[in-house]
């Protein structure tokens, strides 16, 4: 069982025990093989990006293909990012237990927040 501490920002709430073993099926679980593939086609771009290195192609040729698999990477983060607030954050919004609830709700969207924010830089 792990501890989260959801004290941040002056904030007094519980510690709250999660057992990340028993924890729900993430939000992307459903569209997880359409992941995949779009992964595996990015993969395939950077794969392309390399050999063009290799073959010392045109730099701004390259810099295109650079900017294609970083648009894909980007859609699909961004396609995370909602499966994390329309599963994760929802999901704790509907704790029953009020006291919890709040503490929960905090820790998924600074969740988001930081991943967010981690996108951006």
């Amino acid at each position: 069982m792990s501890t989260v501490d959801f004290n941040h920002a002056g904030a007094d709430l519980p510690i709250v025990e999660v057992d990340l073993e028993q924890a729900a099926p993430h939000g992307y679980t459903s569209n997880k093989d359409a992941y995949l593939r779009r992964l595996k086609r990015i993969e395939g771009q950077v794969r392309g990006i390399a050999r063009m290195v290799e073959e010392d192609k045109y730099c701004i040729d390259i810099l295109t293909q650079v900017a294609a698999a970083t648009k894909a990477l980007h859609a699909v983060s961004l396609g995370l990012v909602e499966e994390h607030i329309g599963h994760c954050v929802v999901g704790a919004a509907s704790e029953p237990d009020p006291a919890l609830r709040a503490g929960q709700i905090d820790a998924k969207v600074k969740e988001a927040t930081d991943a967010i924010g981690r996108l951006l830089r």
